[in-house]
This record gives structure tokens, sequence and C-alpha cells, in this order.
């Protein structure tokens, strides 16, 4: 009874400011009773004396002595409790012992009980039977509870012996209340909660980053399978179409086997490549979910103290990583095949006419839909109001000044740009006699004379005299064409560095610029040319893009150029 009667009247031996039983309990002159060294340090940080329950100032710091009555009443309050607990030991056979990694009760002596939780405010951990005065007794009721977790005495701020209560937003670490102002003056100081939340918040956005990060490379795995797929439906045509050729020239029987051997050497270099990467891949997927669940199981936490804590310690943000999205497995094999070909020319201009034609289709899949700036065309250029068509009128339309516009020379750019992948678009020049087409980068010279050539920023084509075709690969290239182009495709490998001029017509390769190094925005460059008293008045039209379905799930990811590019160009 006596131990039931302590435990009701607790609250008469808390100490105000601690909040806990009062230990070396002192009075000052008002009457009041504190624990002396919680009285001694709240006088130390404060700038007069002053009672904290009735607000008495004193002149004079009074001299504090133990109050012998209450620290009597204390030990016997204590005693009691010491009491109460033994005799709950019978009651806690039933409870569950601590298993080795589990938190044991610290009041428990003998066979230690697992704690059931632990309090922030008496750093100890309590099994079900010592819980109980945390949830009877009013003073003790506003203690706070948390899951059983072990080395309580870490919570306890090393300088000043008191719980860590706050977090420093400066310092990124937790003080206690003292703390702010002794060592963290003018810092951003805020509750142990408030800064687990901020954390908690920013746990989450990391670990969202990391699953973006983890599906990334998963998506590129996929894309990098399905190139390898591709590839391989490649390799089997560019062997079939290299057994065809070389099985109706018995005399080149040794070229058909070496032309095979170094395809499929080809295919296993770019297998060894894929599985490198895919391997990379699967190494920072592997990490990436290991931070993951770190930052996971660590952002559940409702400890706040340790959420903090931990932070410090663990490095929450992503590790680091290879960027993947200029990464890509190269593949193509029609140079191969264009080598052993050439040899065959005279022999092979069927065949070869029937490739440049599946070449043709195959780039058509690219097709872009391209419209022409007014802000960059040269002042004299007249543009039809939908953007395709543009011709020399001769007659000044004074556009406003635009850092964008050609000056001198009559060039107008389209709007849409590419910097990586391929493409393709088609120009109608039906009915002129001169005119000129192609690419050009972001960063060409646009005021003054221009000199057409790869050097200054521009991959072109064009006609002059009415028959007379160059390329201005600088010094320009003279085509000799077997028929007069209607319709002139363009079509550029971005990685490859290939830009492909086609007689869309007769399927056949007008031109290509090849081994170009592409680090700049291109656009499709259109120039009409002077109208000559209305000889070469009909404009230059772009055609409509035609969506097609066949190429839309990875386009960048097909092969590069074609075995017709090579060809004719080698012929030009």
């Amino acid at each position: 009874m006596a131990a039931v009667s302590c435990l009701l009247s607790e609250d008469q031996f808390l100490c105000s400011i601690c909040q806990d039983v009062f230990t070396d309990p002192v009075s000052t002159p008002c009457g009041h009773n504190f624990c002396k060294n919680c009285i001694s340090t709240h006088w130390k940080t404060n700038d007069r004396y002053q009672c904290p329950l009735c607000k008495e100032v004193f002149h004079i710091r009074p001299e504090l002595h133990i109050n012998t009555f209450i620290s009597e009443m204390v030990s016997q309050f204590k005693s009691a409790q010491q009491e109460a607990s033994s005799s709950s030991k019978s009651s806690s056979s039933d409870q569950q012992e601590s298993n080795p990694g589990e938190v044991p009760c610290d009041v428990c002596t003998g066979t230690k009980l697992k704690a059931l939780k632990s309090c922030l405010v008496c750093l100890v951990s309590y099994c079900e039977t010592h819980l109980e005065p945390h949830l009877t007794a009013s003073g003790l009721k506003r203690h706070q509870l948390i899951d059983p977790v072990e080395n309580l005495e870490a919570r306890m701020c090393t300088k000043h012996d008191k719980p860590l209560e706050l977090f420093c937003k400066t310092d990124q670490t937790c003080v206690c209340m003292l703390c702010p102002v002794l060592d963290h003056k003018m810092h951003d100081v805020v509750p142990l909660k408030e800064g687990y939340e901020g954390k908690k918040a920013e746990l989450g956005k990391t670990e969202a980053e990391i699953q973006q990060m983890i599906q990334k490379r998963r998506l590129k795995i996929q894309q990098i399978k399905h190139s390898v797929g591709v590839s391989e439906e490649d390799a089997d045509k560019a062997k079939a179409e290299g057994v065809e050729i070389f099985t109706s020239l018995k005399e080149f029987e040794r070229g058909l086997k070496e032309l095979i051997d170094t395809i499929e050497e080809k295919q296993r270099t770019t297998e060894q490549q894929a599985e490198g990467f895919i391997k990379e891949l699967e190494q920072e997927i592997s990490e990436l979910i290991k931070r993951r669940t770190e930052v996971e199981q660590l952002s559940r936490s409702e400890d706040h103290l340790h959420l903090l804590q931990s932070v410090q310690s663990l490095n929450i943000h992503p590790p680091p990583t290879k960027d993947w999205t200029k990464v890509r497995v190269h593949l193509s094999y029609e140079w191969i095949v264009l080598r052993a070909v050439n040899q065959l020319e005279d022999k092979l201009s069927k065949e070869m006419k029937q490739l440049v034609k599946a070449e043709l289709e195959r780039v058509q899949q690219y097709v872009v839909n391209v419209t022409l700036d007014p802000d960059t065309a040269y002042p004299y250029l007249t543009l039809s109001e939908n953007g395709k068509e543009v011709n020399c009128d001769g007659v000044c339309k004074f556009p406003p000044n635009n850092p964008k516009r050609f000056t001198r020379c009559r060039i107008v750019l389209g709007k849409q740009s590419f910097s990586s992948g391929r493409f393709y678009f088609k120009v109608h020049v039906k009915g002129k006699t001169k005119w000129t087409l192609g690419v050009a980068r972001e960063s060409i010279n646009r005021k003054g004379q221009i000199k057409l050539s790869p050097v200054n920023g521009y991959w072109t084509v064009g006609l002059r005299n009415g028959n007379e075709y160059k390329a201005y690969s600088g010094p320009s290239v003279r085509l000799s064409l077997k028929s007069r182009p209607q319709k002139v495709g363009v079509f550029v490998d971005y990685e490859e560095g290939l830009v492909s001029f086609y007689d869309v017509d007769a399927a056949a390769l007008i031109y290509s610029f090849t081994g170009c190094c592409f680090t700049d925005k291109l656009f499709p460059c259109l120039s009409p040319c002077l109208d000559d008293g209305g000889e070469n008045a009909a404009p230059l039209i772009i055609s409509p893009a035609k969506v097609y379905q066949r190429f839309q799930l990875f386009p960048l990811e097909r092969s590069g150029s074609s075995r017709g590019e090579a060809k004719s160009f080698l012929r030009a």
C-alpha cells in the first residue's frame, strides 16, 4: 500500500525544471523546491536570479542548502518504487525475455525482459511492468516514449549532459536546450520534430530520385537488348545479301567467306559491348537498390533523433553513376558488305540499284515535319503561309532586324533543330535551274558573304546552270547524275556523322558526306537562288511528313549508313 500511495503522489516529488524525481533537493527563499543542479544551471543561463515558479526576483544569489525533509521523502519514494518493482517480478514471468539483438529492460534485475518502450527523458528502456508509472503518473505521462532503442546515452549532449531535444539546421546536428545559448548562438535551431520532418521529406525525395534512376537504367537495359535483337536481324539480312551477291560470282567464293566472318566478328563485338553495358547497368541498379533500401528504412523511422543522427553518418544522396543518356550500342554492317561490292561494281549494278531503293525506303522511316523559319530568311525571299515553300522574287520585304537572319545570302533555315538520332526530309526542286539544300549547324555565320562547306558548318548540294550538280564539300565536287532529280531527299545520321542526298524518283544516291563530327544543333537549310528573270521562279517545296509506324519503338537504335550510300558515293 505504501508503494501504491507513493506512486499516486509522485508528482509531489518532481522537480519543475527537469520534470523528474528530485536529486539533491534544495529550497529557495520563496519556499519552492528544485534539484540543486537544475536551479544552479537555470541561474547560470539567465541574467537575474528568479524563481522559475513564482517569478520572485532575488537581488543576491541565495545560498542553497539541501532540504533534508524533502530529501528523506524522495528517498522513501524511491524505496517504495523499488519495492513495487520487486513485487511485480512475479507478474513478469509471463513476459518475454529479451533475446540477442533485442533491447532489454534497464530496470530489470536478474533476468532481463524485453523492453516495450524507451523514454527519451529518462534515457531508460522499460519492460511492460516497469513502464506502468509512465502510463499512470501525471508527471511521467509528459515524457516522450518511443519504440525501444539501444545506446540511449548517445541522446545526451556530451558537453552539457542534457537531452538532445533540438536540431541545429546551420550545423546540421542535434543539440540540447543549452547549446543555442552557449555554443550555437545566432544559429537556425528548430525543435527535433521539425528537423525530423524536414529530413524525412528530403529522404523521400532522395528515395524517389534513386527509384527514377533505377527505372531509367532498367529501360536502358531493355533498349540495349532490343538493339542487340535488331542487330541480329540486320546481321542476318546482311549475310543473306552477301550470300546472294557472291553466290552469283563463283570466282569470289573466298570473298564471301571473308565477308561473313567479318560480319560475325562485328556482331560478336557488338554483343560483347552490349553485355558490358548491361553488366555496368545491373551493377549500378544493385548499388542504387542498396542505397534506396537504406534510405527507405531510415525514412520509416519514427525516432526523430535517430533519423537525424543517422543522416549525418549516412550519405543519403544517390551514389555516383554513369551518364547513360548518350550511350548507344552502335550497330552497322552495311559498309562491310559495300567494301566487297565495290570490287564488283560493273557486275552488280542491278543488285546495287535494288539496294539503294531498299536503303531509301529505310531512311524514309525517319521522316520529320520541317517548316521554314521566317526569322532566318534573307530579306528578298518569299515564304508561303504554311512555311513549306520559298522562292526569290527580287523584292525586299524589309523584315525586322534579327540576329538569326541571313543578310547577304539567299538562305532560309528550318524551325526544327536536331542534335541526336536520325532525320529525313524531302524537297521538290522541279522546274528550277538553280537551288541549294542540305543542313547547317546553329553556330554558322549568317552575316555577309558565306562560303558553303562543312568547315563553315554547311553540308549541302546544289544545281547551277540547269545541269551542273555539285556537292559543296570544300572544294566543291562535280556530280555526274544519270537523271535530273525532281525530288531530293535529305537524310542525316547525327551519331554516324552522315549526311546523304537522294534522287527520290530514281531511287539513287546523289552524294554522301561521311565521317562528319557534329557537336551543334543541325537545321534544314534551303536556298532557291535568284529567279533569273523568271527562269528560276519555281519555289522549293518541302513535302509534308508521312508517319511511319515500323520504327517508332526505338528509332535511334537502328543501324547507320547504307549500302547504296557508300556505293553511290564512291561512284560520284
